[in-house]
């Protein structure tokens, strides 16, 4: 029987294991899902708990439930990948033989790469931090908060631009908006990442008083003077800092030496096929595929990497292509959203600014449990 090996129960890893339990036989493949804690986090949800009070529990759920009976979830944490050996060893000393594997780790946090950040800087990119966020924002009377990133590429490369609209937001509702000073630095030359949509979000901006700085790319923080720094040599003072921290690939990949500069996974980006090993295949956040690092990447990416391991099993052609394609809301507050759908070779082309794609992110929200996991759209 064949073995395949899927490191990570996020929604990649999730959608991979159970689509390959509906399409294989018992008797064709032996499904395992390798995961740290055995829960799985709807990490697009982190937002609301900073700036709605959201309740955590609510965004996360029992891998186990999530996955078809016959795939087999090993907790646990994957600390070598032997890609000679075909072999995947984890922390407890536990050695897992694959025929096919299937790496959707993500990224990690690394707060440590950028100096002075843990010490000053606030962040939504996990429970607890959207937590603290929550905190800080409760006991902000007035003053100016800055919204940056630390370093790119990062996950969810919209959600910056979305916290700063968020804040106005959640300021007006409080009644102190006026006290409030928002401050918005990107790396780019723009304020937000995919260029067709920029123009819409530069005028969300200017309505709302929201001001921008373009080429900010942050070297360090003084949490004393509370100044954040530039290669550009500016400094910006800030009251409250919420910057997104620096990213890495997974650890594991790092370690075993399959990783990039910055431990990201080199993956074929029409394949999904790491590009050293045609039989490890690679999703999402963890790899240096040029689309974003989303949940919503990793949808589609799962379905493809699906579709090629069973043909490989069954010693079929595997014809299954990536195209790139990535479809995901942002949220701009006062009950208004936009959509945006692209891949490798069409651009987004923006919607205007309203009710409808609002109203699409939250219905995302609430399906997402009953539909995204189990591979059903």
């Amino acid at each position: 029987m064949k073995k395949v090996v899927i490191l990570g129960g996020g929604v990649g890893g999730t959608i991979v294991a159970n689509l390959l339990a509906k399409k294989l036989r018992p008797e064709e493949a032996e499904i395992t899902v390798v995961d740290k804690t055995g829960k799985h986090v709807y990490q697009p949800g982190f937002v609301y708990v900073a700036f709605e009070h959201k309740k955590p529990e609510k965004l996360v759920r029992d891998e186990r439930r999530l996955l078809r009976k016959r795939v087999k979830l090993v907790l646990g944490e994957a600390v070598k990948i032997d890609a000679e050996g075909k072999q995947v060893h984890l922390a407890d000393g536990t050695v897992l033989d694959y025929d096919r594997l299937v790496v959707a780790l993500g990224a990690r946090l690394t707060p440590d790469e950028l100096p002075g950040y843990k010490e000053a800087a606030h962040h939504f990119y996990s429970l607890e931090g959207s937590m603290e966020l929550r905190k800080s924002l409760e006991a902000f009377q007035g003053g100016k908060i800055v919204v940056t990133v630390a370093s790119v590429p990062y996950k969810c490369p919209p959600a910056p631009s979305e916290a700063a609209c968020q804040l106005d937001y959640y300021f007006t509702k409080r009644g102190i908006r006026d006290k409030v000073d928002i401050h918005f630095l990107s790396p780019l030359s723009r304020v937000f990442p995919l260029e067709p949509v920029n123009p819409v979000v530069e005028q969300v901006f200017a309505k709302h008083h929201i001001r921008s700085t373009i080429f900010f790319n942050a070297e360090s923080v003084d949490p004393e003077k509370r100044i954040v720094n530039s290669i550009e040599g500016e400094s910006i003072p800030y009251d409250l800092l919420i910057m997104v921290p620096p990213h890495r690939g997974a650890k594991v990949v790092e370690e075993s030496g399959l990783g990039d500069r910055g431990g990201w996974l080199p993956t074929d980006k029409f394949t999904l096929r790491t590009k050293a090993h045609a039989d490890i295949f690679a999703l999402g956040d963890c790899t240096d595929v040029p689309v974003s690092k989303s949940g919503a990447a990793a949808h589609f990416q799962a379905k493809v990497i699906a579709e090629s391991i069973v043909a490989d099993l069954r010693g079929e052609p595997a014809t299954a292509r990536y195209d790139g394609h990535v479809m995901c809301y942002c949220d701009a507050g006062y009950h208004k959203g936009i959509s945006m759908s692209f891949d490798y070779e069409h651009p987004p082309v923006p919607p205007p600014l309203g009710l409808k794609d609002w109203m699409g992110k939250r219905f995302l929200n609430r399906v997402y449990w009953m539909l995204v996991p189990a591979g059903r759209v």
